[in-house]
């Protein structure tokens, strides 16, 4: 089921490239993202309320706290460098090297959480590495 889910990801993640360039237009980045970000808050909120997860706060532990909130920290930077670089550059660019990010994970994973790296995930990393550095070049 994952895999279903990575390419329901891939398309919105295509589709919030596409509605973000449109969004962005005649605006600044940061806002352009702090409104991005408040539909996410709702949205991901809702679900939690919605679904009864909202007892499983208590659950969260101090690693879990302290990893999430670096984690959120690096989402918010990540996606105002995007719009950023959305507001003047193409997406049929952006995109395709903001999915750097792919190539930059397979390795990071490889390094802390000392996952293995098969074969075919580290050809496919570095198909995304080339393909970044012809778009960039």
């Amino acid at each position: 089921m994952w895999k279903v889910y990575a390419l329901l990801s891939a398309l919105f993640a295509a589709l919030t490239a596409i509605l973000a360039k449109l969004g962005v237009k005649g605006v600044s980045g940061n806002i352009a993202t702090a409104v991005r970000t408040l539909v996410v808050l709702f949205i991901t909120w809702g679900i939690v309320a919605f679904g009864g997860e909202i007892r499983q706060l208590k659950d969260l532990s101090r690693n879990n706290i302290i990893f999430l909130i670096l984690s959120g920290l690096a989402t918010g930077l990540s996606w105002i460098f995007y719009f950023k670089a959305l507001q003047t550059g193409e997406v049929s660019k952006v995109a395709p090297i903001d999915k750097l990010s792919v190539a930059f994970a397979i390795g990071l994973s490889f390094l802390i959480l000392k996952e293995p790296i098969e074969p075919k995930t580290l050809i496919g990393g570095m198909l995304i590495v080339a393909g970044s550095i012809v778009i960039i070049l």
